[in-house]
């Protein structure tokens, strides 16, 4: 059995970070994920390497191509901490295309209008190459040693002063570490529901963190690529609203130059969308496309869907009706209990300043990294 101080269940953005932090201060830690990728809700589609691919490494300083499929956006006037990490990790950034006018759909009966476009103010900025720059750019100053994916945590157990966990693969095979302190980097309503903890978590922060909503699981994303962002040439952004679908809010993705893309958000419920193959979705969302900037709109190089709904490692079947609002932050430890100065959340929903959002991540993984018990920092450095 291996026996490290600190284990990281989740390799999302804020597991990465607090791994990133722990190496700058010298401490011993094993980072497992279940996916078989890193990144959690951030992942992108590269265009350029076929029509389902998502990235998990490139070069973004080679490559500007990537589609985000998760968060997109932040905003370093409102969020200084995840600004100053880009900037220190040296990733180019530009602003969302907001210029020119929007496309408003109000009702089936009636032709789209046009309406004067908004700016966002401060503008909201992504990152060259999609969100996974940021995620990539810290896996690649770790320990590729200490992080292991592929392995779904299904139990932790307190035995005096460290915690057991045993995980298993897709081919169902245990493996079990000791730790003194666990950092969960994944939603609280996942942690609370899909682990075990021996003895059991105190009951009101375990319903605490069963009924905490995660962001991104009720959604929906589609994106559509195309040669150019044509729709610049008639004077629009590429913003839309619609009251009729299957997109209610839509967005210019393209690259800071070369392709062009848009992307929305379904309007349709998640419960509803499983039972629509995902040809038939596209098939509605490019004849959206094609209501709001023309017959040019009905022939993507490529689309893609990713459906938060129903990717395991993201939403619980509690999510499927949610309203997909940014949730209070629970607790995001135990303070009684066999369980006290062991176990910390870190996951964006436990960010009190931005919960569920890319920056939540950031402020949730260094609270839980500076807020560590000091036996449990000497004993790893």
């Amino acid at each position: 059995m291996q026996d490290v101080p600190i284990v990281i269940v989740g390799g999302g953005l804020s597991g990465l970070y607090a791994a990133f932090l722990l190496e700058q201060k010298g401490i011993d830690y094993i980072l497992i994920e279940a996916r078989d990728r890193l990144g959690g809700r951030i992942t992108v589609a590269k265009s350029s390497a076929g029509q389902n691919a998502s990235s998990q490494s490139v070069d973004h300083k080679k490559s500007n191509d990537g589609f985000d499929l998760g968060p997109s956006w932040f905003w370093p006037e409102y969020q200084p901490q995840l600004s100053d990490l880009i900037e220190a990790l040296d990733l180019p950034r530009f602003a969302q295309f907001e210029e020119g006018d929007t496309m408003v759909e109000r009702a089936a009966n009636e032709l789209p209008i046009r309406t004067q476009g908004y700016q966002s103010s401060p503008p909201s900025m992504r990152l060259v190459g999609g969100m996974t720059a940021l995620t990539d750019a810290l896996y690649a100053r770790l320990d590729a040693k200490r992080v292991i994916t592929g392995q779904i945590v299904k139990r932790l157990t307190k035995t005096g002063q460290h915690i057991e966990i045993e995980s298993e693969d897709s081919f169902r095979y245990a493996t079990t570490l000791r730790a003194q302190h666990i950092l969960l980097a994944l939603p609280p309503r996942l942690a609370g529901n899909n682990i075990v903890f021996e003895p059991a978590l105190p009951q009101d922060l375990a319903i605490e963190w069963q009924e905490t909503a995660t962001w991104m699981a009720p959604h929906a994303k589609y994106v559509a690529v195309y040669d150019s962002p044509f729709w610049r040439n008639q004077g629009l952004s590429g913003a839309a609203r619609s009251a009729i679908g299957p997109l209610t809010e839509i967005h210019d993705a393209s690259l800071v130059e070369g392709k062009g893309a848009v992307f929305g958000f379904f309007g349709v419920p998640a419960q509803v969308r499983q039972n629509v193959s995902e040809m038939a979705l596209k098939a509605h969302c490019r004849a959206q496309m094609v209501r709001l900037f023309g017959t040019q709109a009905n022939t993507p190089t490529a689309e893609y869907i990713k459906d938060w709904a129903q990717d395991p490692f993201t939403a619980m079947p509690a999510d499927a009706s949610g309203a997909g609002q940014h949730a209070v932050a629970p607790a995001s430890k135990p303070t009684a209990g066999v369980w006290q100065d062991s176990l910390t959340g870190c996951g964006s929903e436990w960010s009190a300043q931005f919960p569920g959002y890319v920056a939540g991540a950031i402020d949730a993984a260094n609270r839980a990294v500076q807020g560590l018990p000091n036996v449990v920092v000497q004993s790893g450095s």
